[in-house]
């Protein structure tokens, strides 16, 4: 196969700029880096760039941001860059089949499981919530699904005990660049042989919402621990009490209770944190948490600013 001398990138957040420096590293710059729109986010509701748009407009590299990318013009664009490949990483949007056959050798895609495990937006974040064990990232081959592309290249590690979603997005984000030069050096040579995905084994990770980080008190200890660490930076984790959303910011597992309690009931304090009934008699241990308009604090200091008495509950 002729070597990739023309390379597009399409990424859109912080966990996609490894690979893209990767690339301008290995000397495969970009004739073109494709991202999501600045959009306004914060308190001030400023305008801001997505962190793979701020890079490239640093370091001189030619950007584009459309709102969609089967816009006509856009394509227009693409098909004058005559591209041998375009790289994909986290871009969040889905790809039209006119997107989908402009490159010459097709569009790779860097996903962040270990495909057809954790197939969409969120696949960090899920394989945390589930409890999985291992993890890791693939390369594929995209077509018209989501996620569903014959895969080119696997790379497994495991999730480390307490790791959350943004320090495990880090690592993977890491080893996966290194992934794609691989990938890259073996579609040149001819070397790589795409290996269908079994449909059977899918999962899907959808886009989170703030919604997701409302703790659900039924559920066991263990399970709320693992979505804590699933979503945290984002959403977080909160519950309520006495009208107020409470962020909850560190838990771990705490020693069963033989009571009858509802799910969400105070059952005092131990050490620094307070003991929270969960489903089938689990116990949460919640060491941290932050009401609003406060600094955090432990859970201990907590409970006792609210004066709160065992059979209390949390929404």
């Amino acid at each position: 196969m002729p070597p990739i001398e023309r390379l597009v990138f399409f990424g859109t957040p912080a966990v996609a700029l490894p690979t893209l420096e990767a690339l301008c590293g290995a000397g495969r710059e970009p004739l073109l880096v494709v991202t999501q729109p600045a959009r306004r986010a914060g308190r001030g509701q400023h305008t801001r760039q997505p962190p793979v748009a701020e890079w490239s407009l640093e370091r001189g590299l030619e950007v584009a941001q459309p709102e969609r990318v089967g816009d006509p013009v856009f394509v227009a664009r693409l098909q004058a860059l005559v591209p041998d490949v375009a790289v994909v990483v986290a871009f969040g949007q889905i790809f039209p089949p006119a997107v989908l056959e402009v490159p010459r050798s097709g569009c790779i895609n860097l996903h962040a499981s270990l495909l057809p495990r954790h197939r969409g937006a969120s696949p960090v974040q899920a394989a945390i919530a589930a409890g999985d064990a291992v993890t890791g990232v693939t390369t594929m081959m995209m077509e018209r699904g989501l996620d569903t592309g014959p895969i080119l290249r696997v790379e497994e590690i495991a999730i480390e005990p307490g790791e959350n979603a943004g320090q495990l997005s880090q690592r993977l984000g890491e080893i996966g660049a290194q992934l794609l030069l691989a990938t890259l050096a073996g579609v040149e040579a001819g070397t790589l042989e795409p290996r269908p995905q079994d449909d059977e084994r899918a999962t899907y990770a959808p886009v989170l919402t703030r919604e997701d980080g409302k703790i659900d008190w039924s559920l066991e200890a263990e399970g709320i621990e693992r979505r804590l660490r699933a979503f945290t930076p984002w959403p977080g984790m909160a519950t309520t009490y006495g009208g107020e959303s409470i962020k909850v910011l560190e838990v771990e597992v705490g020693e069963r209770d033989d009571g009858a309690f509802l799910p969400g009931t105070f059952l005092g304090v131990a050490h620094e944190g307070m003991r929270i009934a969960c489903g089938g008699g689990s116990v949460l241990l919640v060491n941290r948490l932050q009401r609003p308009g406060r600094r955090a604090v432990v859970g201990r200091d907590f409970a006792n600013g609210l004066r709160l008495e065992p059979g209390d509950r949390f929404a």
